[in-house]
């Protein structure tokens, strides 16, 4: 196993626990998590709603294969923390209710940034090969 491969799976299993705990923890409906959400001003259907989100993300991420779905799945995982961090320091709430979901995001961002190539979506799917060739021959063509 390569250093990248290693540190691809520590930062990738790290995340994937953060987010399976508190996906748990918010489908478990915890007083802490109620009272945690109502007191940001959220209603309590998003408490459901972002735990059922936290808990598919971990397991898409962890799932071989599955490209576009990993990237969205990283997408929201990165939306939920950013969104958390923003609203505890919007509502005033002390600096490390605000830093600690930006140090998680900091893993799920590196997880992301470190997958194998296998886990990619690979540059084939946004323009395949006929493409470029198309738009070059459309250039020389109007030339």
């Amino acid at each position: 196993m390569t250093t990248r491969n290693a540190a691809y799976w520590t930062m990738t299993i790290l995340i994937a626990l953060a987010m399976l705990g508190g996906g748990t923890a918010y489908v478990s409906r915890l007083d802490a998590v109620v009272e945690g959400v109502t007191a940001l001003g959220y209603p309590t259907y998003f408490i459901t709603m972002l735990g059922i989100g936290k808990i598919s993300a971990a397991l898409t991420v962890l799932a071989p294969r599955l490209p576009r779905l990993k990237e969205w799945a990283y997408a929201g995982i990165t939306f939920n923390l950013l969104a958390a961090a923003i609203s505890h320091a919007v509502r005033g709430d002390p600096a490390v209710k605000a830093i600690v979901p930006l140090i998680i995001m900091s893993i799920g961002l590196a997880s992301w940034a470190l997958r194998p190539a296998s886990r990619r979506l690979g540059p084939a799917l946004f323009e395949p090969a006929t493409a470029s060739a198309d738009r070059q021959q459309i250039a020389t063509a109007n030339m």
